[in-house]
Formats: structure tokens, sequence, C-alpha cells
């Protein structure tokens, strides 16, 4: 735990999420109090950590927080991972229970619970929205990836899905094209720029609902997020709006193996409901 200079009880905590394990799952800072935190101040703790993100709360109308995150490189309007952390580093401090959170994408409720040893936090993701790739950005996609097209798995045609942060959804055909992560570093940054795109959302299907994914991250100054609940939200939406999987599905996420960092995102999506459920557990860092 870090103490900030000149804000008196905004430490610097660190948690991961989506794992139980703290050398699993996806780290992110979370600062309880950055109320007196400028802008400025909260991308240098991002910088300084070196995380994807982290997520600052500024603020408290009634049962509602008002959170900010920021990568290494600049402020992003929703991150998973780093809400699933701030709620467990809450309800640690305050108890399990229900929170809501109101970030620069939309309001997200978030309701905590206790299984046994372990906290579980699930996220309630704003309304998605699935669109089309034009042909030319996905052949620059996969240039920048040096994916050949033939790797694609047809059954997951590329799109944009949005569930509070865009992310490009590409269906591997393999687990070892999936696997074989090197890719142009400044080309897909200046792509995903362009697009307006947080992550790229690799996945491969083990089974009707279990994946593996992996989420290249170059415009927050990472190479690879390790375990990206909005990048999961979006991934639910997708499935669903291509009936890739049933309207009402439990979906099973294993990302960050391939770095040495296994987490599980839990995907609920419900029958009605447009919204996408996202949940995992946490356990404080150090």
């Amino acid at each position: 735990m870090t103490q900030l200079s000149g804000a008196p009880g905004s430490d610097i905590l660190r948690y991961t999420a989506f794992s139980a394990d703290p050398e699993g799952g996806n780290p992110a800072g979370v600062v309880l109090d950055a109320s007196g935190l400028d802008d400025e101040a909260m991308l240098a703790v991002a910088a300084e950590l070196g995380y994807s993100e982290s997520a600052f709360l500024t603020g408290k109308n009634g049962v509602e927080h008002t959170i900010r995150y920021f990568s290494p490189k600049a402020e992003v309007p929703f991150c998973g991972h780093a809400t699933v952390a701030t709620a467990i580093a809450l309800a640690e401090r305050d108890g399990p229970g229900d929170l809501v959170f109101s970030t620069r994408a939309g309001t997200v409720p978030v309701t905590v619970t206790r299984e046994g040893d372990e906290l579980r936090a699930t996220l309630t993701s704003v309304e998605p929205q699935v669109t089309e790739i034009s042909p030319d950005d996905l052949t620059e996609a996969l240039a920048a990836l040096d994916w050949p097209a033939a790797d694609l798995d047809p059954a997951f045609p590329p799109r944009i899905s949005y569930a509070g942060a865009r992310h490009l959804v590409l269906g591997a055909a393999t687990r070892e094209r999936l696997a074989d992560l090197a890719y142009d570093f400044a080309r897909l940054e200046a792509l995903m720029h362009r697009l307006d795109l947080t992550t790229v959302q690799l996945a491969w299907r083990e089974s009707p609902d279990v994946f593996h994914v992996r989420d290249p991250f170059p415009v927050g100054g990472v190479v690879e997020d390790p375990a990206t609940g909005a990048a999961a939200a979006a991934f639910g939406a997708y499935a669903r709006a291509l009936s890739l999987v049933p309207e009402a599905a439990v979906l099973t996420l294993h990302q960050g193996q391939d770095m040495g960092r296994p987490g599980t995102l839990t995907v609920e999506l419900r029958a009605g409901d447009p919204r996408v459920r996202v949940s995992g557990t946490g356990a404080r860092i150090g």
C-alpha cells in the first residue's frame, strides 16, 4: 500500500481481478478516495503502477460512487477488471453488498457476495451495441496482428462490440493460432485509435460455453491485458447478437494463461435483458 502525497487517506491499493490468486488475473491499482487528485495526478499514478488500468473513486452521492479509469497512457471510459477490483476492495472495507458506479460510459451496478473465503463481484454492463467492421479496416487489423485471413474461425464473423468500451472481436480457428501472439504494436495502436477501440478481443471456442480469449491493448501502453472484464461483456453481447450462444446463457472465459497469469471470467446473459453480467473473484496483492 502506498500513501499519496498530500492526500490523506488516499492510499494506492493493489488488487488482482478474476482470480483469487494474487499471481493470477489482472492487476489494478485502486484509490478509494481520489477526490483530491486531478487528471494529471491520476494518470501519473496509473503510469507509475504500470498496470493496464487503475481505478479512482472521485466522489460519492448516496450509494453511487463516481469512478474513473486510467491506463498508463490515457483515461478510458470503462474498465471491467478495475471495477471488480474496486468493488472487492470496498467489500473488504465495508462488507459485501450492492454498489453503484457512475462511469463515463454510464451507470454500472455491482454486487459483491462472499463464497467461502472468497469475495465475488458481479457487474452489470451498460446496454451493448454490436456493429460491423469495414473490409479495409479488417484487412488492416489482420495485417497488424500478422494473422492470415484463413486463421479466422468462419463461425465467428468479425464485429466491433460495445458494452461500455469498444472492442474488435476476432475468432481464432485454432488454440495454436490464439497462443501465437506477436503483433505490430504501433500499427495496431494506430488502427485502434482511429476506430476508437479499447482492445482487440481474440477468442477461441473450446466448447459450446467455454472460450479462451486474449486482448492486445497497445492503446493503453501495454502489449496485452491479462483479464478484460469490459471485453468479456462485449464478447457476451457479440455472441448473443450473432446467435452463437442461446439468449440466456452462462459462458466461461479463460484469459491470461498464455501470459502466466490465468484468470476466469463468468459471463451471464439473461433472456429479455440486453445487458451483460460479468463476474469474478479478486485478491489483494501484497
